[in-house]
């Protein structure tokens, strides 16, 4: 049965947390947290200890991996190893969630997708749609209950499909980078911030902004924030922001509650319950009726 506490974040060391280990076979441990917002000031930089996978859930919060400073939201991705150096900072008091696989350098070293693993640095970047719901349908497996020898499958599983993708979208990033050198460096970085800026905005409202509110929340114009956070995330501001939704979507129909899709729909600022599920539908590519069905825990 996945165990249950309460105490420090076992990846941010100093930060209030609840968390819920859902197994540990053959070298691998998976579990969910909760952190419990308590300050919004920076914990001091920790070196992390195992090779981690840290897949977001819900809410948002500001990193430091390896000096390098990043939001994390729902659409983070994190891969470290032992050495890299991780600060938090939980300024939103939105809370947050995620899922940690940790595994064993002797695991990695059995295979050829993570041989880079190995030797790189932190790695931050997102998750499509295609994957975050591969990790929440991994999730609810693992609350329903498997036996180890099916758990390490389906983990080994995940894991070859999740470097697959991070190896994808490193060599997207190097592309974009190779662009923007071209760029005048300051440039870079005033975008950069109001990419991320934008991003916290978008992570951490209700979902009833709209475009002009959220270009005045970060200081510019809409068609200014439009054309830069297209440029510096390949996506549009509409794009990530019904990313946001549906990963908010299927957070709650997890839940055990059975809130009716209507009254979600009104609560992620959908126009109405058939707009959610169109959404939703194109994403995931299943119903939130079934989606319902499949991640009940």
């Amino acid at each position: 049965m996945p165990a249950e506490g309460t105490g420090s974040d076992p990846r941010r060391k100093t930060t209030p947390a609840r968390w819920r280990v859902l197994g540990h076979p053959d070298g691998m441990l998976i579990y969910q947290v909760h952190c419990i917002v308590e300050h919004h000031g920076w914990t001091e930089p920790a070196a992390e200890d195992r090779y981690k996978i840290i897949l977001g859930r819900s809410g948002a919060y500001q990193r430091r991996l390896n000096g390098r400073p990043g939001v994390s939201d729902a659409t983070s991705v994190l891969i470290t190893r032992p050495g890299d150096e991780m600060a938090v900072s939980h300024p939103y008091g939105c809370g947050d969630s995620y899922t940690c696989l940790e595994i064993d350098r002797e695991v990695l070293a059995d295979r050829p997708d993570a041989v880079g693993w190995l030797d790189r640095p932190g790695w931050a970047g997102t998750s499509d749609a295609s994957l975050d719901l591969a990790h929440r349908l991994l999730v609810a497996e693992c609350r329903r209950g498997l036996d180890r020898f099916e758990m390490a499958e389906r983990l080994h599983r995940f894991l070859g499909r999740l470097l697959q993708h991070s190896a994808l979208a490193g060599e997207e990033a190097g592309a974009e980078i190779e662009r923007a050198v071209r760029r005048r460096p300051a440039t870079l970085a005033a975008h950069r911030r109001l990419a991320d800026r934008a991003r916290e905005v978008l992570a951490t409202s209700d979902f009833t902004l709209g475009l002009e509110e959220v270009a005045r929340e970060v200081g510019t114009s809409p068609h200014h924030l439009s054309r830069v956070f297209q440029r510096m995330t390949g996506s549009s501001l509409t794009a990530y922001r019904n990313r946001l939704r549906v990963r908010a979507v299927l957070d709650t129909l997890a839940e055990p509650d059975g809130r009716p899709l209507g009254a979600l729909a009104s609560e992620y600022g959908f126009a109405d319950q058939a707009h959610l599920t169109r959404v939703v539908r194109d994403q995931v590519g299943h119903p939130p009726a079934r989606l319902r069905r499949l991640l009940a825990g």
